[in-house]
């Protein structure tokens, strides 16, 4: 079980070492590594044209790195890349199904080029929570149920990393609800590592145990989810005349929003500040502190641009 105390005395499954791809002139991907450890959720974030598919493809072999290197479980994916393979489940982009087939002819298709049989199939079908709709054809499907059949088809080799892009693209709030508890669900009880790209910020505040943000290439952060979002403190006042306010309180850098003023401070520093608008007639109702958002974050770390 993911535990961000022990990563120290953890042996990581995927490793990405000073990864590096230049395309003609220009470097799509630069100087990026991390690793990801058994039994959490790591996502991968960036902005429109980061990096991050280049990445994925570099990770699963579809793409040689310019430079750099990628150990999966110990196997280096440049020269021991069916061994680095057999450890790994992945979607890249959208599963790769047959609308025509049923689920369970589908799993069968791909079971065999695995060596993998029935109970394979059976197996992967109850984790994701499809037994009883195997015989009906996925064009019969919900997005929602054609990703779990996805993700399905990426665990029949019994992978210990499981590599996902855009697991909850397009899903309905009750879908997109589904796919993170399962994928936490493979972290916590079969101490998979899973790897997640999304644009779906506040999902993935959700769903991962850590996180990392890459952008123009190059990554910019990374760590856990709550040690990057509790990276800033500030303090919220919600305040009757808020202009006034924020004049009282200019030395401390005030951010207006609506009827609340956001300081960088600590709560500690809350009793002077409320003393000085009462003194100056000014209502406090409330006061508390500001928990930064991922999405929050995201948008510091990287300037404002957007995700795709």
């Amino acid at each position: 079980m993911y535990n961000p105390r022990s990563l120290s005395t953890l042996t990581p499954t995927l490793i990405a070492q000073h990864l590096t791809k230049v395309i003609g002139d220009r470097t799509i991907v630069d100087d990026v590594s991390f690793e990801v450890f058994a039994g959490e959720v790591f996502g991968f974030l960036g902005p429109n044209g980061a990096g991050k598919t280049t990445t994925i493809r570099m990770l699963v072999g579809l793409i040689r790195p310019t430079a750099g290197r990628i150990l999966i479980c110990g196997h280096d994916v440049q020269h021991q890349f069916e061994q680095a393979m057999r450890c790994v489940g992945c979607i890249v982009e959208t599963p790769d199904l047959y609308r025509f087939m049923t689920g369970r002819e589908n799993l069968a298709h791909f079971a065999r080029m695995l060596g993998a049989g029935d109970d394979d199939i059976a197996r992967v079908a109850s984790l994701v929570n499809l037994s009883g709709r195997l015989d009906q054809r996925v064009g019969t499907y919900s997005l929602g149920m054609r990703q779990r059949l996805g993700i399905a088809q990426a665990m029949l080799g019994e992978p210990r990393v499981l590599i996902l892009d855009e697991p909850a693209n397009g899903l309905d709030p009750a879908g997109i609800r589904e796919i993170r508890e399962l994928l936490r669900e493979l972290a916590r009880t079969r101490g998979m590592s899973v790897f997640v790209s999304s644009h779906l910020l506040a999902e993935i505040e959700l769903t991962c145990d850590r996180v990392a943000i890459i952008h123009r290439g190059r990554l910019l952060r990374t760590g856990t989810v709550r040690d990057l979002i509790s990276s800033r403190r500030s303090l919220e006042l919600r305040v009757g005349d808020v202009p006034r306010a924020a004049g009282i309180l200019a030395d401390h850098q005030p951010t207006i929003e609506g009827d609340c003023l956001l300081l960088p401070l600590d709560e500690s520093a809350a009793p002077p500040l409320i003393a000085a608008l009462t003194e100056a007639g000014i209502d406090v109702y409330r006061v508390a502190p500001h928990r930064q958002t991922l999405e929050e974050m995201f948008i510091e770390a990287t300037g404002g641009e957007t995700v795709d």
